[in-house]
């Protein structure tokens, strides 16, 4: 029997990217930016990795209402009806409980995958093998899956998943599928470290699967304040009266993620064990290792580099700019629009900061 029917696939691509700045800026963050240079963007990438196991029109993204134009312009196969547009930012809960209650006015039998926009997968073949068996096993059981990923580093940047080894397979059609033990969200270089030599713990991709009815089960028991705001809109998600009802819910409704307000407290998480070439393209240090380099490990965008006795950087420039770098290692420069970016790749964790510094003394404009 056919149940890609029932799949339906929701895309987050509400984020500012601030960790990308300057590229990613807060009127084009880096969700709508081809930062590969692959020819396509990385919600262009996502849309169509995920047209492979879903109907294109149960394909939906939730957005900020600011980039509602992007989304059409770069999705225009998809349908008004499958853009949701929040008018503030509210963490991902919000997000998933406003497209559960859209899916259900459509097929209370769905089961779906939510994914972030941004993600870069290199073996897509795997990954969508790995997202079909999570979603059977989310049609045949009660539970809510995630994607987990070996750690290939204490990397201090991800959350992690702490599986429970048991003897018997809990899944027989997927032995990969464990039952998940703890969350922990990004820990400190000494506990990453501890994870890894562990064996037992997996990155958070922050990609679920679940069927519909098992995730509006999870909201009702663990985040009924939220669950009870979005279950008021009953008979207005597709409408007219939508937009209205979605300003108001925004207004009231707390910000808080999936992982912190669900994942860490319900029973029945499992985890999918999965290497399909992962990276959540979060720093630009996660997008040098996925870009190409030349012979000094130097990664370049930009027609007219000229780069000198410099290893290990990343730079991305303007083709029209002609830029001369002397004696750099390990650093970024980044040059877009009206910013200029250089600093150390060690010190990247500081690029929120000095968005926020750059917004308070310069204005908005900058950021």
């Amino acid at each position: 029997m056919d149940n890609s029917k029932h799949n339906f696939c929701v895309i987050m691509a509400g984020g500012i990217g601030a960790r990308f700045w300057p590229m990613s800026r807060t009127s084009h963050p880096k969700q709508f930016i081809d930062i590969l240079g692959t020819g396509e963007t990385l919600i262009q990438q996502t849309y169509r990795r995920f047209k492979r196991i879903c109907p294109k029109e149960n394909i939906y993204v939730v957005t900020n209402e600011l980039y509602k134009t992007l989304v059409q312009e770069q999705l225009p196969e998809l349908a008004l009806r499958q853009i949701l547009l929040e008018p503030f930012r509210r963490n991902t809960a919000p997000c998933i409980a406003y497209a559960n209650y859209c899916i259900l006015a459509r097929d209370p039998d769905a089961r779906i995958v939510v994914a972030p926009s941004d993600h870069v997968i290199l073996k897509e073949d795997l990954f969508l093998q790995n997202v079909q068996s999570a979603l059977e096993a989310a049609s045949e059981h009660d539970w809510l899956l995630t994607l987990g990923l070996r750690p290939s580093r204490p990397d201090t940047g991800y959350g992690y998943i702490q599986y429970l080894e048991g003897k018997t397979n809990v899944y027989p059609k997927e032995k990969h599928i464990k039952k998940v033990k703890t969350f922990t969200e990004k820990p400190n270089q000494e506990l990453a470290e501890t994870f890894v030599k562990c064996g037992d713990f997996l990155w958070n991709s922050g990609i679920f699967i679940w069927s519909l009815k098992s995730i509006m089960r999870a909201f009702e028991q663990h985040l009924s304040e939220v669950n009870v705001l979005f279950k008021q809109g009953i008979g207005k998600y597709g409408t007219k009266k939508e937009k209205e009802f979605i300003i108001n819910t925004y207004t009231i409704c707390k910000s808080i993620s999936i992982d912190y307000g669900l994942m860490e407290s319900a029973s029945n998480v499992y985890v999918l064990a999965a290497d399909f070439g992962w990276s959540d393209l979060g720093t630009w240090g996660s997008l040098y290792e996925n870009r190409l380099k030349d012979s000094n490990g130097n990664s370049v965008i930009g027609k007219n580099v000229m780069i000198y006795e410099s290893t290990n950087c990343i730079v991305n420039m303007p083709n029209e700019k002609v830029v001369v770098l002397e004696g750099l290692n390990d650093f970024i420069v980044v040059d877009s629009d009206n910013v200029l970016l250089i600093c150390r790749k060690s010190d990247e964790q500081q690029i929120r900061q000095y968005v926020n510094d750059v917004m308070l003394e310069k204005g908005e404009k900058f950021v």
